[in-house]
């Protein structure tokens, strides 16, 4: 995810994921990256490399898949609490079940946690 402002960014990661219990892997000049452990998916925090500002992808969203839909409700109040935009509430989406939430994040890049109705009970 690029970023204008990496303290910010790591701020808002941090609140943000630890709801669903991840957490910044490691902080290193202008990256950082967070998750469940180093041996899993991290979602990557950086200034963006070519000195430009950060900008939002059209069509670009990044999905977290979580353990259960009081996840996808704890990250996505959480995200909104901490300046982010709602982009749709919480709830059953499409004719599959899938539960999902979705929100912007201080620099505008859009993000889904969801739980696939696979798992849910």
């Amino acid at each position: 995810m690029d970023t204008n402002d990496l303290d910010h960014a790591i701020a808002f990661y941090d609140a943000v994921l630890a709801s669903i219990g991840m957490q910044r892997l490691w902080h290193r000049g202008d990256m950082a990256a967070c998750g469940p452990s180093r041996a899993e998916t991290a979602l990557c925090l950086a200034r963006a490399f070519d000195g430009l500002n950060a900008g939002t992808g059209s069509g670009v969203m990044v999905a977290l898949k979580v353990d259960s839909a009081k996840q996808v409700d704890a990250i996505h109040t959480k995200g909104i609490a901490l300046g982010g935009k709602s982009e749709g509430d919480p709830g059953p989406r499409g004719e599959h079940g899938v539960y999902a939430g979705y929100f912007r994040d201080l620099d505008g890049n859009k993000l889904n946690a969801y739980v696939p109705a696979s798992d849910q009970p």
